[in-house]
C-alpha cells in the first residue's frame, strides 16, 4: 500500500501540491486524473521518491519512500518525458535497469519488445514519441516491481498499442500482483482499466473514490412527468445532483442505488421513464458540481 498524507510541495511562489491525501491499495489500478498543471506529475514524483515533500508524508507499506533505496526497489517510475542515455538502444537501457533492479527479467523484456514490434538494436533517438513510451512501459514491466507509477502512460500510443498495454497490465496484476498508478488528463482513457480514481485540480484532491461504488450510488434518470404535481412529488426526498430540463424531457442525476431510485419513481405518474448508464466522466461532473466546481472547464474529453 502507498499512502500519502497531507502532502505539500511548492516551487517558489507556485503551490504545486496542496494538502493531498491518497491511499493506493495493493492489487488495484489507481487512476490519477487532472489537466496539465493540476499537480499529477509532482505528486507522482513524491510518491516515487524523486521529490521530497515540503510537508506531509508518503509511505510504502508504512516505510517512508524518499531517500530509502531499499523501499524504492519495489517501484518503477515512468516519467512523461522518460530519460534515455545518449546514443543508447533499447538493449542498453534494459541492461542498465537490470543492474539496478534485481528482479529485472531480460528474457521477458526481449519477448515483449518483439511482441510490440520494437527493434531493440535501434538507437532510441530515432524512435517516435509513441515508441519511446512503449519502451519505457516495457522496461517498467520487466523490472518486476510491486508498483509501477506512470505519468501520461497512453499519451502518444495508437489505439491498438493502448489496448495491448492495458492487457499487459491486467496479466501482470493476475500473475504477480502488480499495482499500477496511472496519471492522465483523460477520464475516458482510464475508465475501462481503473479500480479507483483520484481527481486533482489546482494541486488539491477533489475526489478519490472506487469506480464501482460511484457507479452503484449515482443514477441518471430520463423521464417525462404526467404533470407538474408529479414532478414535484418525484423530486421530494431525492438527493438531486444535476437536473436538466429540455421541453418536457427531464434528465436527473441523483444519488442512490438503482433499486431505490426505481422504487421511488414508481410512486409517480410518468409518460416515460428510464435509467441510463453513467460514464466515469459524467459521474465526476456530477460529483464536482455538487461541491461547487464546474469540471467541464478543466477535464479534457
Amino acid at each position: 500500500m502507498i499512502e500519502a498524507v497531507q502532502l505539500e510541495k511548492n516551487f517558489d511562489d507556485i503551490n504545486a501540491v496542496h494538502q493531498v491525501s491518497l491511499t493506493v491499495k495493493d492489487g488495484e489500478v489507481f487512476g490519477l486524473v487532472g489537466t496539465n498543471g493540476a499537480g499529477k506529475s509532482t505528486l507522482l514524483r513524491m510518491m516515487s521518491g524523486v521529490l521530497k515533500p515540503d510537508s506531509g508524508t508518503v509511505c510504502m507499506d508504512h516505510f517512508p519512500i524518499y531517500d530509502n533505496a531499499e523501499i524504492k526497489k519495489n517501484l518503477f517510475f515512468i516519467a512523461d518525458d522518460s530519460f534515455f542515455f545518449t546514443n543508447s538502444n533499447a538493449n542498453d537501457m534494459a541492461r542498465y535497469y537490470a543492474g539496478i533492479y534485481e528482479n529485472f527479467d531480460l528474457l521477458k523484456f526481449n519477448k515483449l519488445a518483439i511482441g510490440f514490434g520494437l527493434d531493440t538494436g535501434r538507437k532510441i533517438s530515432t524512435f517516435s514519441k509513441g515508441m519511446k513510451k512503449q519502451l519505457s512501459l516495457l522496461l517498467g514491466i520487466s523490472a518486476n516491481t510491486k508498483y509501477l507509477l506512470c505519468d501520461e502512460t497512453f499519451d502518444g500510443l495508437d489505439p491498438v498499442v493502448r489496448q495491448g498495454v492495458k492487457s499487459l497490465f491486467a496479466a501482470e496484476m493476475a500473475d504477480r500482483g502488480l499495482t499500477p498508478v496511472i496519471a492522465s488528463h483523460n477520464l475516458r482513457e482510464l475508465e475501462d482499466i481503473c479500480d479507483h480514481v483520484g481527481l486533482l485540480h489546482k494541486g488539491g484532491v477533489l475526489l478519490s473514490e472506487d469506480i464501482e461504488n460511484m457507479k452503484l450510488n449515482v443514477q441518471k434518470v430520463q423521464c417525462v412527468f404526467a404533470s407538474n404535481e408529479d414532478e414535484k412529488k418525484a423530486l421530494e426526498g431525492l438527493e438531486v445532483m444535476i437536473h436538466d430540463v429540455r421541453g418536457r424531457l427531464h434528465t436527473i442525476t441523483v444519488r442512490g442505488s438503482r433499486e431505490e431510485i426505481e422504487n421511488h419513481f414508481r410512486e409517480v405518474n410518468m409518460v416515460f421513464f428510464e435509467i441510463l448508464a453513467l460514464t466515469l466522466e459524467e459521474i465526476f461532473i456530477s460529483e464536482t458540481e455538487v461541491v461547487g466546481y464546474d469540471i467541464k472547464k478543466f477535464i479534457l474529453a
